[in-house]
């Protein structure tokens, strides 16, 4: 199959466009940079160079192909509201370029906000709706083209999408611990966050490319809650460092942005996802990776 992939030299999006690759497909990524393109082309994957800005390429790339994998995001957590816009302007261009094809439109989304005091599941709707909502509601935008022949699938990754190399939520925690000398959890750190091994999200991705039904909601969730507390000791044997509680009231204060986050629950349930595509993961869970040095050690 063809399949163009947006975010393709992306942390999750390099693993997808290797699970592609090694599973026959021909691939054609959005590189941005010569350093992407180079890299991309290096794997064997097509190219075409453009970003989320350029409406007219993402066109294009998607009316070639017979499937599309939107992995990309500015990620702008300074200016939420213009990364909220791109990635909402992205995907109408991509559902309205796929419109009565009945081709594949598969999207990145998360399962953060999805429930309260439970673990999410695949039968939780987005509650997000419009430009304004989070991620530009963009998951319910894409599910809507379901109605207009597009065979649409949610991929909801986990808050932490781990592994050695991770630049992500993860490695903003880490990061916090070393300048405040302190491995911090919000409160009594029974918070817990979903978490997934990048290799196992690839493979769910390209699972669901040639399994799930259209308007199908995915699970990229391999452990359902690892705990704040767990995640903070992890981190404290990993440099060496004295392990502490903060105020939820202060998280945002001691761990910058991501605290906010930290001292969110978002567990969520995969079971659905198992059983509709046969996916079962195998990589490290998220303590292995950081008491293994996925994210530095001292």
């Amino acid at each position: 199959m063809r399949v163009f992939v947006t975010g393709a030299s992306g942390w999750i999006g390099s693993a997808v466009v290797d699970e592609l690759l090694a599973t026959g497909h021909e691939v054609t990524g959005l590189a941005r940079s010569d350093a992407s393109a180079a890299a991309l082309e290096a794997k064997g994957a097509l190219v075409r160079r453009g970003d989320l800005d350029d409406l007219d390429g993402i066109r294009r790339g998607a009316e070639a192909a017979e499937a599309v994998i939107h992995l990309a995001n500015k990620h702008d957590w300074a200016d939420q509201a213009a990364t909220n816009a791109a990635e909402r302007s992205a995907v109408q261009t991509i559902g309205d370029a796929l419109a009565g094809s009945g081709r594949t439109f598969m999207l990145a989304s998360g399962v953060a906000g999805l429930t309260q005091g439970r673990p999410a599941t695949e039968d939780d709707p987005s509650p997000f709706h419009g430009p304004d909502a989070p991620r530009g509601g963009t998951e319910n935008l894409a599910l809507e083209f379901v109605e207009r022949g597009v065979h649409s699938v949610s991929l909801r990754f986990s808050p932490t999408v781990h592994g050695t190399g991770d630049h992500g939520f993860i490695s903003l925690i880490t990061a916090a611990a070393k300048e405040k000398g302190v491995s911090a959890y919000p409160g009594d750190g029974t918070t817990r966050w979903a978490a997934v091994h990048r290799t196992d999200a690839a493979r769910m991705v390209g699972l669901g490319l040639a399994k799930a039904p259209a308007g199908s909601r995915l699970h990229a969730v391999a452990e359902e809650g690892v705990s704040s507390r767990a995640i903070a000791e992890a981190i404290g044997r990993a440099h060496g460092l004295p392990v502490v509680s903060v105020d939820p009231a202060e998280a945002q204060a001691h761990f910058g942005w991501i605290g906010a986050f930290f001292a969110m629950d978002l567990a969520a349930s995969s079971t659905a996802t198992r059983e509709l595509l046969g996916w079962t993961p195998t990589g490290p869970t998220l303590l292995a990776d950081i008491d293994a040095g996925a994210y530095g050690a001292k």
